[in-house]
């Protein structure tokens, strides 16, 4: 998939380079399967089997069962059907919900948006190395929370989530009290268990699919009232025609990454490993801090180096063709809202690097960004 052996892109949780395997399947069904999926004549019960296999295809990859699985345009709107659909039917008999220090912004803003019409509020911050406190997050939770929202892994430190654990102490405490888990960054990199779950969603251009398509997953008998209308496709909860060449590549890309998943677990391993060793080395010389914690997921790896902005060593790294971030695409500069919530001072914030694997990267991938950040930390104007 790699397209220039002197490229090396570091932003893979930003977004992924299309699996040349999964553009070609897009390609074929826009060619070939270009009927209404919802229509009755033959071309288009073609497309509706075709859609139909896409959705069992992720389904099997999350572990539940296709009429579960609800296509969308991406993680975003998924997250945003999920909230809005799931506590506003629910005001009736509650009108608070818990959610994570740390969300993204298409989980924390629709959240605001339901506080603005009367709904209340707790936000519960991570603990100082990214983990929340499950004990903590649930003892919020009483007889009116109608929803929970927690993502599974940080999408800047990495940080996995006990999600087990929190749907069981939450159902203890109020089994109406729903949960919904952002799996953007966790899908296709960690084993997902829908135990206590009830909303779920998962975008496409973090697995090598295109961006413009994503899903949900809502468990059996959970209703929710969706925020858009229109038709009743995708049972209603997304209405208008289905983009079936996309859904194609998802479901490509959702079988690939399942058969791959133990295989990549390795070789991401020994890219963190690399990278970790090769960080620690420059730390005998400038005061390098890890800032995701040991068994965040061996994709992602959040650091400081205390000396340099990081949108300046960003720009240094670039012109040696070098991608990284310094975190969250979704916050357009602005300062990390993670390490914010984690405690972290303002130096540590305004110096922080995200670096984001893919099974692309290469050992060489790592060596080139710890060379240039050697240079670059001893070139450049200090802070």
């Amino acid at each position: 998939m790699r397209l220039n052996a002197n490229l090396h892109y570091l932003d893979n949780a930003a977004t992924t380079m299309v699996n040349p395997a999964v553009a070609d399947a897009i390609s074929e069904a826009l060619l070939g399967c270009w009927a209404n999926p919802s229509s009755l004549y033959d071309p288009a019960v073609m497309a509706h089997a075709r859609l139909a296999s896409a959705r069992a295809q992720v389904a099997k990859s999350l572990g539940c069962t296709p009429r579960e699985v609800y296509f969308t345009a991406c993680g975003s709107e998924s997250n945003n059907i999920a909230i809005l659909g799931g506590a506003l039917p629910r005001q009736s008999w509650g009108n608070h919900i818990v959610v994570s220090g740390f969300e993204h912004p298409s989980v924390q803003l629709p959240i605001r948006a339901l506080q603005a019409r009367g709904f209340t509020v707790t936000e519960v911050p991570p603990e100082p190395d990214g983990h929340l406190d499950v004990t903590k997050l649930a003892a919020q939770v009483g007889k009116t929370t109608v929803l929970v929202a927690c993502m599974a892994v940080n999408n800047e430190t990495g940080a996995v989530q006990d999600i087990a654990a929190l749907g069981a102490a939450i159902k203890a405490k109020n089994p109406r009290t729903a949960l919904h888990v952002d799996a953007v960054q966790a899908w296709l990199r960690l084993p997902l268990c829908l135990k206590n779950v009830d909303s779920l969603s998962v975008s496409g251009h973090k697995v090598h699919a295109p961006k413009g398509i994503g899903a949900l997953y809502l468990r059996s008998g959970y209703a929710i009232t969706p925020p858009f209308l229109g038709g009743g496709q995708e049972g209603g909860i997304r209405p208008g025609t289905e983009n079936l060449p996309y859904a194609v590549g998802l479901g490509l890309a959702a079988e690939q990454g399942a058969k791959q998943l133990k295989a990549r677990a390795a070789a991401m391993a020994a890219l963190n490993a690399r990278l970790r060793a090769g960080l620690g080395a420059l730390a005998g010389r400038w005061p390098i801090t890890i800032n995701s914690p040991p068994d965040a997921v061996a994709e992602v790896l959040n650091f400081s180096q205390h000396r340099v902005k990081s949108q300046t060593l960003l720009n240094y790294l670039g012109e040696r063709s070098i991608y990284v971030s310094s975190g969250s695409a979704c916050e357009k500069g602005e300062p990390s809202h993670t390490l914010t919530a984690m405690g972290c001072d303002a130096n540590t914030i305004d110096t922080a690097i995200r670096v984001s694997f893919c099974a692309d990267n290469t050992p060489e991938d790592v060596d080139a960004l710890l060379g240039a950040l050697q240079t670059g930390l001893a070139e450049l104007q200090h802070i």
